[in-house]
């Protein structure tokens, strides 16, 4: 069972939470606010009412045993810098932080966090996308250039094979996967015969350029 340290329980802490949990993880979480973890303590494996700035409270967590820690403090950058430094230096293997500011981010980024989340603006651009991309379903960034798209299946390549389709030499992307919506079949690294559908969903992987002229595609 992985085991994760949830710090801080607001909206998005206490969603990522609940949300590991769910998915049979061991989540410890951690708020100063007892109504906060009040709110999650039937939903997690050990709620606490603690200060996350005050390293004596990290020290009896074993943050360095946790797979990974994330860190929800709010608006308040000192708070969450406090927290950030105290699990660095407790050597918690890796620290996800929600982020305020662009200096916030760079300042976490050189206390050794993997990943700084900004939730609203994240969440912000995958309705701004699908909005402008109906057909794209979920994006995932690789790099700075790259990224990996779940979208249905443009109609214009339906009844084609995957070497017709000629998505590699017209698009630059290469197909990782499709699964056929009706049954949930998925199926990984199809061949080259291997024949689209209407009612399918590809994942696909390329540089972010050439994705965008795909999801144009009708």
């Amino acid at each position: 069972m992985k085991r994760f340290i949830v710090i801080g329980l607001g909206s998005f802490g206490a969603t990522v939470a609940r949300r590991l949990s769910e998915n049979g993880c061991r989540v410890t979480a951690i708020d100063a606010c007892r109504e906060r973890a009040e709110l999650v303590e039937d939903t997690v494996y050990e709620a606490i009412i603690g200060d996350a700035t005050e390293r004596e409270t990290l020290e009896e967590m074993n943050l360095h045993e946790a797979d990974a820690v994330v860190i929800s403090l709010g608006a308040d950058i000192t708070t969450s810098l406090l927290a950030t430094l105290h699990a660095r230096e407790l050597h918690a293997q890796r620290m996800i932080v929600k982020g305020v500011s662009p200096e916030h981010e760079k300042i976490l980024k050189y206390l050794g966090v993997e990943r700084v989340v900004f939730p609203k603006i994240e969440v912000g651009h995958s309705v701004a996308d699908n909005l402008t991309w109906p057909n794209m379903i979920d994006y995932l960034p690789i790099g700075q250039e790259y990224g990996v798209d779940e979208l249905n299946l443009p109609v214009e390549l339906a009844g084609k094979t995957l070497r017709e389709s000629q998505l590699r030499e017209r698009y630059g992307v290469n197909v990782l996967g499709v699964k056929d919506k009706s049954t949930g079949k998925f199926d990984l690294l199809p061949a080259a015969d291997f024949l689209l559908r209407s009612n399918q969903i590809a994942v696909v992987i390329g540089q972010e350029k050439d994705l965008k002229r795909l999801r144009e595609m009708e």
